[in-house]
């Protein structure tokens, strides 16, 4: 008697855009630090001027994600080419008060904003008289305040237009698939309007997953916390908002990621060369939060990687969570999701264990997976696939 098929549990598709080309955005009222941080984020020189609205264009760069696994196989097998995963970073200029409305460049910058897939919220905790402060002082606490509200009431006003539009169809049609997106569109509208809380704390069935990311609002995006404090106070792990940050996201936010960090200190970091960097670091007994930072941000996109190694090349492949092995696969080569046969995968903390692919294949640990396999973040996998799907090659390392 054949056993029974065990049936997967079902998963909830994920909130956001579909795809491994996503990007974090960073937003804060203006003067909080946002173009230095992502200057030292990514080496990059946007403009960093003591005014509001100095970036008036998103800038937009990409930075590599740190990763010891991978900084292992390049020194393992010391390929010709190297591919870290990357982090596309868009700096977008402050938002002010009544930027739902359209006051100071508001508009522009909150469709900015609807065009990335996760938010660094990057408050200010310094003091500093040559820098001004937008609402006259620093308080990140209100800042936050006033950022979370304009992205609501702007996501009320996309979504209170969205229903209008839809209504007058809805009311004289019979389409029962328009009456369903209309229905969920309500629930939203209650969410954000009656309940005013943020899209991304409702609990959603599939099917409102489904009409959520056809109009990808601006508060179902995840959000991580950045809070830029003065040089000192972050050396000594000190600052009197700190906590109230705290108390402010457990209550709004509960469950997001808060980093403290200092643009000053970064911004020092990255003037040094390395051996003035490493002393200073060890000197100040603090040092850098940018790895971290990155790390976060990726992850918040729901964005992991496998592997392919050899002598050519190490890549980091970006794939979304939940990612089956067939899909993966289609990242390297369309063929290669096409003609899919098996994947051949190694856990990395297996392959540094056992200290190489034959090592891993004599203990048991080099195993052989099919079309069901969900790929898990830090895979070291090997494909094969059926040359008659393309290509001549049988396998891709």
């Amino acid at each position: 008697m054949a056993p029974k098929k065990v049936e997967e549990p079902e998963r909830k598709p994920l909130i956001g855009r579909v795809g491994t080309n996503l990007k974090v955005g960073i937003v804060g009222i203006p003067n909080v630090g946002k173009s230095t941080f992502f200057n030292v984020l990514t080496k990059s020189q946007a403009a960093a001027e003591n005014f509001p609205f100095c970036t008036i264009d998103p800038n937009e760069s990409r930075v590599p994600v740190p990763d010891e696994r991978f900084d292992y196989l390049c020194e393992y097998f010391k390929p010709v080419s190297k591919q870290p995963a990357w982090l596309n970073v868009v700096d977008i200029a402050g938002l002010v008060k009544g930027a739902a409305e359209g006051q100071g460049l508001g508009n522009a910058f909150l469709s900015h904003i609807k065009a990335c897939d996760a938010l660094f919220h990057l408050c200010r905790a310094f003091e500093d008289d040559d820098v001004t402060h937008v609402e006259g002082e620093v308080n990140p606490v209100r800042d936050l305040e006033i950022i979370n509200e304009e992205l609501r009431l702007k996501d009320l006003e996309f979504l209170n237009s969205a229903v209008e539009k839809m209504e007058r169809n809805v009311l004289r049609g019979t389409d029962k698939k328009l009456k369903t997106e209309y229905e969920t569109l309500q629930k939203i509208q209650h969410v954000l309007d009656e309940e005013k809380q943020h899209i991304r704390f409702a609990d959603w069935n599939a099917n409102d997953i489904e009409v959520l990311n056809k109009y990808l609002f601006i508060t179902s995006k995840p959000a991580i916390y950045l809070v830029n404090l003065a040089e000192k106070d972050y050396i000594k792990k000190k600052n009197k908002w700190l906590i109230k940050i705290k108390e402010w996201v457990d209550k709004n936010d509960p469950g997001s990621t808060i980093i403290p960090f200092s643009g000053a200190f970064e911004n020092k970091l990255v003037d040094m060369d390395e051996g003035e960097r490493r002393r200073y670091v060890e000197e100040v007994k603090a040092t850098s939060a940018l790895d971290k930072i990155i790390v976060h941000g990726y992850k918040a996109l729901q964005l992991q990687y496998f592997f392919t190694c050899g002598p050519d090349e190490v890549k980091a492949w970006t794939i979304q969570k939940g990612t089956k092995a067939p899909q993966a696969a289609g990242r390297i080569h369309t063929d290669f999701e096409k003609g899919f046969i098996m994947a051949e995968v190694m856990k990395y903390s297996d392959f540094k264990e056992e200290g190489s692919e034959a090592a891993c294949k004599a203990a048991g640990k080099y195993r052989q997976q099919g079309r069901n396999y969900v790929v898990e973040d830090g895979d070291i996998i090997f494909f094969k696939f059926n040359a008659g799907a393309g290509l001549k090659d049988a396998k891709k390392k």
